[in-house]
């Protein structure tokens, strides 16, 4: 075996946002293709789109896998029919009893054909392996018979003529869950206590002849998952397990391939809460797939070298992984992680099924395919495998998934080496004419699910060629903001701006037309707030988009969820800014950056409401696409509508208004905190404070606005959501003076 073709049989599970989890999908894709070579949209090492193919479906739960060197896949699991792409479920439907072969290429099923049946209870087909000559295929599970053979759980099929061959039978007392086989050795795994009548607990050894070997791997609890090393010296088993031959070692170990004595344990290296799914090698190196229940779990994967045993790395993504699989030094998997914050990946939000990082290195890759959680448990794929057919390579997922890519799929689904046809998402672009004599052109960075870095091509004023062209990385919870200024213009003219994004074959439609009317001279609040050091400032000057522009330097741009009020007029501040209203229960932003602790800060913002339900207007928390964990330097609004302030030290720590607010006139809120306290201002004055509370929570997270929690705050509101209208939010790396903030609230008419 080699590191760019990986494991092509998978056992048991041996087998694994992100537009469904954001909601941006629809409606965002308008693409044109361009010619050039397919590998040249992917951003390496990465060598598979994240264009799911056209693929026959199951209507049921595909566990198991098996891919040949000619090109045919099969797959077990529970199942009885399939049905071709695009195929509603109850139609078009042939039989298949728990197993279906497909032409790799095509997706299509092939002519072999096996029912695989129990006289009483639900049969499954839990593992598939092919011999080394590919002339075998070794199925394991829960059945008691196949096209009306007899067998006990473990079956051995001729591949040419797609029969079970009649002189391998041995029985195994319970499911077999996970299989691998060498030139004369099947290596089985699962939930029996006993093969061909004599003790094996979870893991055993037979013959290619159905003999079984004195190979001894016994364990207390389930096998899963096992693999043979790629020097044919080892076996690598995982688990439920918490010993193996008496000695302590939970979830994995390492054993001889030919007596199954111990060569390595690892007590205490995988959390008890947690076992090994799946298991795969390449040439140097391991991999484990894991999976969590409880508190302090571990989800995610981990990379072990071949000749020491011990680990390279590991991730930390909450969400259990199901499936690994190796293929040109890309580690893919199937998992529905939710939470990679913990590595400096995405914080906690909807699943994503399907990953992908270097064999290397645990930083995800720019691959971003995904499904949803299905049916059964559901934690979507479950199972990999991969072959070459007609000159490309074929990735094949299977699972309890009923979609991929946000299109009704089921059970099946599959990715190839090109050609890539998915374009990048639209660009969200907003102008700014804040400084005199020149626009400024803000993008939030768009996404591709197999590519980070974009090129970006700026058009104006309806053009065909681009006046500005550059590039950007971006992945699908960090889209950074970009900028072009443009200082071609004169005051008082008139222009309009357009962007496309290109993975270099595919480009997007030009975004909408945005126009900007050159200012003459520098707008005074806004150039104030500049001015005065702000690190995010937000105008909400754009129109129906996910985006709030950073009208400053430090292009922390928002991410606008749940489609909010755009360009609510009149604004808080005089001239062309407009505002954003927010319904009270869905809708809120959040920074597109993470940031550390802010020992002293200021938060500032504009609002106009006449609700009686309060609601969060600004804050900091630990969640994006979640509400937060972790949550606190936050001003809210009260029921009967006063202000409160908060930071967290030890305990709520607030100071809180003695006037209402909810009069459906705007108010100019600023709260800061530093060594001098908190204090709360409230239209260019200081309405309360407190010179003690110097301090606040030590997290890492994100700049909310218009809701988040407020569980266990003082007077909490009915709704932790702000309904009105907000404008002109800032926040600063300081504590304002009150000189300050008078100032900026006397600049609300133009000053």
């Amino acid at each position: 075996m080699n590191e760019s073709t990986g494991r092509r049989s998978r056992g048991r599970g041996r087998v694994r946002a992100a537009a469904a989890a954001l909601g941006l999908l629809a409606g965002a894709l308008s693409a044109a293709a361009a010619g050039g070579s397919p590998a040249t949209a992917l951003t390496a090492p990465v060598s598979l789109t994240a264009d799911n193919l056209s693929t026959w479906q199951t209507n049921g739960i595909v566990w198991s896998m098996a891919a040949s060197d000619d090109g045919v896949v099969y797959t077990g699991g529970t199942f009885s029919t399939v049905r071709p792409p695009g195929a509603p479920a109850g139609s078009s439907e042939q039989p298949a009893v728990n197993f279906a072969a497909f032409d790799a290429a095509t997706g299509a099923p092939t002519g072999c054909s096996l029912s695989f049946t129990l006289s009483s209870g639900t049969a499954t087909v839990r593992a598939l392996t092919l011999s080394p000559d590919g002339k075998t295929l070794y199925a394991g599970g829960q059945f008691g018979s196949v096209n009306g053979v007899g067998v006990s759980n473990i079956v051995a099929i001729d591949t040419a003529t797609c029969t079970p061959r009649t002189n391998f039978k041995i029985a195994v007392s319970a499911t077999v869950r996970a299989l691998a086989v060498t030139g004369d050795t099947v290596y089985l795994g699962g939930d029996f206590n006993s093969v061909a009548g004599q003790t094996r607990n979870k893991f055993a050894a037979v013959t290619t002849g159905a003999a079984l070997k004195p190979w001894t791997a016994n364990t207390d609890e389930v096998g899963r998952a096992v693999e043979v090393t790629p020097d044919g010296q080892h076996v690598v088993i995982g688990g439920d397990f918490f010993t193996v031959n008496g000695t302590a070692s939970h979830a994995l170990a390492v054993v001889n391939a030919t007596t199954g004595a111990l060569d390595k344990s690892y007590p205490g290296f995988i959390p008890n809460t947690s076992t090994v799914q799946d298991l795969t090698t390449d040439a140097t190196k391991f991999y484990t797939a894991n999976e969590g229940t409880g508190g302090g779990v571990f989800d995610g994967r981990i990379a072990v070298d071949l000749t020491t045993f011990q680990q390279v790395w590991r991730d930390t993504c909450l969400g259990a992984t199901q499936a690994v699989l190796v293929h040109k030094g890309v580690l893919y998997s199937g998992s529905h992680a939710h939470d990679c914050a913990s590595m400096g990946e995405f914080p906690d939000q909807p699943r994503k099924h399907l990953l992908a990082q270097s064999v290397d290195d645990p930083k995800l890759l720019p691959w971003f395919p995904d499904t949803n959680d299905g049916i059964g448990e559901p934690v979507g794929p479950r199972v990999m495998a991969q072959t070459d057919s007609g000159g490309h390579h074929y990735l094949w997922v299977g699972g309890e998934f009923t979609t991929v890519n946000s299109s009704p799929q089921q059970g099946l689904t599959r990715f190839a080496d090109g050609p890539d046809t998915g374009a990048p998402w639209v660009p969200n672009v907003s102008v700014s004419t804040v400084a005199p004599n020149k626009v400024d052109v803000n993008w939030q960075t768009s996404f591709d699910t197999d590519d980070g870095e974009l090129i970006y091509r700026v058009y104006r004023d309806g053009a065909s060629t681009p006046v500005h062209t550059t590039t950007g990385y971006s992945v699908f919870w960090d889209r950074p903001q970009l900028r072009w200024t443009d200082t071609d213009v004169a005051p008082g003219e008139t222009h309009t701006y357009r962007i496309s994004a290109s993975d270099g074959i595919n480009t997007s439609a030009k975004s909408p037309a945005v126009t900007a009317i050159v200012a003459s001279k520098a707008e005074s609040y806004p150039a104030r707030v500049l001015s005065d050091g702000a690190t995010l400032y937000w105008r909400y000057d754009e129109g129906t988009s996910t985006f709030a522009a950073d009208t400053g330097a430090g292009l922390d741009n928002g991410f606008l969820r749940n489609a909010p009020s755009y360009r609510q007029t009149p604004a808080a501040v005089a001239g062309p800014s407009t505002a954003i209203g927010f319904n009270g229960t869905t809708q809120y932003a959040y920074s597109n950056r993470s940031h550390a602790q802010a020992t002293k800060f200021s938060v500032e913002t504009w609002i106009k409401t006449t609700t009686i339900r309060g609601g969060k207007i600004i804050g900091f928390g630990s969640k994006t696409m979640e509400v937060s964990g972790q949550y606190d330097k936050h001003v809210y609004m009260l029921n009967n509508g006063r202000l409160t302030f908060g930071t967290h030290d030890g305990g709520g720590r607030t100071v809180s208004t003695s006037t209402a607010y909810n009069d459906g006139a705007w108010h100019h809120v600023v709260a800061t905190q530093g060594s001098g306290g908190m204090a709360l201002y409230v239209d260019g004055q200081l309405r309360v404070s407190n010179a003690l509370y110097t301090t606040n929570e030590n997290y890492t997270g994100y700049w909310r606005v218009g809701g988040d929690n407020l569980a266990t705050w003082p007077n909490r509101p009915t709704s932790d959501f702000f309904a009105g209208q907000i404008d002109e939010t800032a926040v600063y790396p300081t504590a304002l003076t009150a000189a300050q903030v008078s100032a900026h609230y006397a600049l609300r008419t133009g000053g």
